[in-house]
């Protein structure tokens, strides 16, 4: 891994009369790309007739106007894009996920990743359960399903399914008269509602993907929040599990996740990521002739460490907009190619010039090493290499794969080694004290920095217990 690996995205949409929903949650999904590259599906409900489709692939590639010509007319549809981390990259673990039960049919979409899913797998598998997948998502399924045919109605089944979760899980559950959706009580992963032009609602993990639809954002899903749809209108909010926990965002939604027209919380992404370049502008200053970011994540950071410091901001990298982002490679040598074919620099940018160079991250520190190798060749004097978050100290359990221990390049580093392990002049990273200033808050998730998980895990600081299993 050389660098993040992030989640998935999580479309839902609801009308008071038939529409082309499968088209919507095309451009739903669209719009969530970024979250996810590996797979995609739609899940399509048209009075009680589920119709689905989904595959490896990106949203272009697996819904050609063929297959969207094919699906019916509905008033309900969900939709998932997908990252799968360490387990195999195969189609039976994309989703929407379906399961029909004695009580009907449910479709379920998630981002997130259980912590204590090992756990639930095994008690699951003493009762008799078989899992098809290697995701949480069919722990989920499996649970409300069990729920379900002990309640009356679906909702009382995913109430009782959620506090048997622990760690992140953003949910769309679909069932043939319904639709729900639910964060989980610390809020890990963003999900947010929005109201349609001619009525109906969409629940997407971000608002870039209701505007994609032209749906008015209402406000966010908070954390521990479920919401029941029904499409001829209603909206029932169920806040019992809110403020159960502490609110704990993660950091990493505002520094590289979210696409940068992106409202998480009430607090935009494009703004965060200008204050962590000014914070870093402060913390870290340099003597350079001009800024430049990574793109894409880093050139809102570039932006702010630019003015912060009145060092003038270029454009020092161009990406090949038809590559997606280089560690969605299942590899490290796709993902170790994937550098030099999606990243060019601007010689007349950087030739000769003193250059502050802003990233997201630095994981492992492989391809941080060969961008400041292409600055190099195209004749940059100094690199002063700024990131816009911490150092990486620990494991993620909550949906980001950031690597064990041993694999993160700062836990066996000092800053200054990784500055010539990576061919920089000077490194800085943003300090932790600073990340809550980013989301105006302490509701944030730090635990990849700091250790301080909010939640129980299961084993040691190592993930290689769970090789096979699959982000949500």
């Amino acid at each position: 891994m050389g660098m993040l690996h992030e989640e998935c995205g999580v479309f839902g949409i609801v009308t008071p009369q038939p529409a082309g929903l499968a088209h919507l949650t095309y451009c739903g999904l669209f719009a969530l790309q970024h979250r996810g590259q590996e797979g995609a599906g739609i899940t399509v409900n048209d009075d009680g007739v589920f119709t689905a489709h989904k595959d490896l692939g990106l949203v272009d590639h697996v819904f050609t106007p063929q297959i969207l010509s094919g699906f019916p007319q509905g008033t309900m549809a969900v939709g998932h894009v997908r990252y799968g981390t360490t387990g195999g990259n195969l189609r039976r673990n994309c989703q929407p996920m379906e399961v029909n039960h004695r009580k009907g049919k449910m479709a379920l979409v998630h981002n997130g990743n259980l912590s204590n899913a090992g756990r639930l797998r095994s008690v699951l598998e003493q009762r008799g359960a078989i899992f098809h997948t290697t995701s949480d998502t069919e722990i989920i399924a499996y649970l409300i399903t069990q729920a379900r045919l002990q309640t009356d109605s679906i909702e009382d089944a995913v109430r009782l399914a959620v506090p048997q979760l622990e760690g992140a899980f953003s949910l769309i559950v679909m069932s043939a008269q319904k639709m729900i959706a639910v964060r989980d009580p610390h809020g890990f992963r963003p999900l947010c509602i929005g109201k349609l032009p001619k009525g109906g609602y969409v629940i997407a993990s971000e608002s870039c993907a209701l505007n994609a639809v032209g749906a008015e954002f209402l406000r966010d899903i908070e954390a521990g929040e479920m919401i029941v749809l029904t499409p001829d209108g209603e909206l029932q909010s169920d806040r019992r599990y809110a403020g159960t926990a502490p609110k704990r965002t993660c950091i990493f939604e505002y520094i590289y996740f979210a696409r940068p027209d992106s409202v998480l919380d009430g607090v935009s992404v494009h703004a965060a990521r200008k204050k962590a370049g000014a914070l870093l502008a402060a913390s870290h200053p340099a003597e350079a002739d001009a800024v430049i970011g990574v793109p894409d994540s880093g050139l809102d950071a570039a932006l702010g460490f630019a003015e912060a410091s009145g060092i003038p901001y270029g454009i020092g990298l161009i990406k090949n907009k038809y590559i997606g982002r280089t560690f969605i490679a299942p590899s490290q040598t796709e993902r170790d190619s994937g550098v030099q074919l999606k990243l060019s620099p601007i010689r007349e940018t950087v030739a000769g010039k003193r250059i502050v160079l802003i990233d997201d991250s630095i994981v492992r520190g492989t391809t941080s090493r060969r961008i400041v190798a292409l600055l190099r060749n195209a004749g940059a004097r100094e690199i002063h290499f700024r990131v816009s978050a911490p150092p990486f100290l620990h494991p993620c359990w909550y949906g980001t794969d950031i690597d064990s221990e041993e694999n993160l390049i700062a836990n066996h580093h000092t800053v200054q080694e990784i500055a010539e392990i990576i061919g920089a002049d000077s490194l800085g990273f943003l300090p932790v004290g600073s990340l809550p200033q980013l989301a105006g808050s302490d509701g944030i998730c730090t635990a990849c920095f700091t250790g301080d998980y909010p939640t129980a895990v299961e084993n040691d600081k190592s993930k290689d217990r769970f090789e096979r299993k699959i982000h949500g």
